[in-house]
């Protein structure tokens, strides 16, 4: 239990801590700088306390000083979060529910990226259970229109992107199904943008359908799809709110806030 600021403290140290904490998150609800006396209200704290940990936190570049009386969070901060932020993976972040996710349905989970106009598959969750014929190996490309993942690229991109890339493809196809005409497609995207979804009817591959939610990064942008491949006959409608939960726990492992998801039709 947390002593009064007045109190000699059994474990020094970890109430120190406790109160450095606090310290900063006070600082972070705010983007102006903060005075000494609100912070020490919104603590609870000593002001004398208050004003001793954040000078030595000013003294390690966590806090600033904008002027006397007044502090705000430090660059030292900023430093940290970009070295915590470039040394975050996409496949780290994702290996694990990725793996998680293949327990509960039993078919291939896929990982894959934007590379160009083609989709490139970085990781995978399957085992020879799941029935499929056909499993993309890692490193395994496909085109962008033809795959649930490439969709949701595509429906990222504005309408004059989208017909750049119709025109340098020719949206070539590879099964009876896939999708060669620029308004079919466009509709197709714009589905995806309203769901937050899309899919893959045995349009890369005959027998093989496909679903595909998105995941992000700080900065709301698309850098990966999660996608779940099954027998045409198999993919169950059941999946997709485990499949959108899973992305959206490997986007916030990568420090995303997620909107609200919105339903599927």
């Amino acid at each position: 239990m947390r002593k009064n600021d007045t109190g000699a403290p059994a474990t020094p140290t970890i109430q120190v801590i406790a109160r450095m904490f606090a310290l900063i998150d006070v600082l972070a609800s705010r983007e102006e700088a903060v005075s000494l006396k609100e912070i020490s209200e919104k603590t609870g704290l000593h002001p004398s306390t208050t004003h001793r940990i954040l000078n030595d936190l000013a003294a390690g570049r966590f806090v600033d000083r904008p002027a006397a009386g007044s502090y705000r969070l430090g660059m030292r901060l900023l430093e940290l979060g970009n070295l915590v932020k470039g040394r975050l993976s996409v496949r780290d972040a994702a290996l694990g529910p990725m793996r998680e996710l293949h327990k509960l349905i039993q078919q291939p989970v896929n990982l894959s990226m934007r590379q160009g106009d083609e989709i490139v598959y970085v990781e995978r969750a399957f085992s020879e259970r799941s029935g499929m014929q056909v499993v993309r190996a890692i490193g395994g490309r496909a085109p962008l229109h033809l795959t649930s993942t490439g969709k949701l690229f595509l429906a990222a991109d504005d309408a004059q992107r989208v017909r750049a890339y119709a025109t340098r493809t020719g949206l070539a196809g590879h099964t009876k199904n896939s999708i060669t005409q620029l308004p079919v497609l466009e509709r197709e995207l714009a589905k995806a943008r309203q769901y937050g979804i899309a899919r893959d009817n045995e349009e890369l591959e005959l027998g093989v359908r496909c679903m595909a939610a998105g995941i992000y990064d700080d900065q709301n942008r698309l850098i990966a799809g999660l996608s779940i491949s099954a027998p045409a006959d198999r993919l169950d409608e059941g999946w997709l709110s485990k499949l959108q939960s899973t992305a959206n726990e490997i986007s916030v492992g990568l420090g995303h806030k997620p909107p609200a998801v919105k339903a599927a039709a």
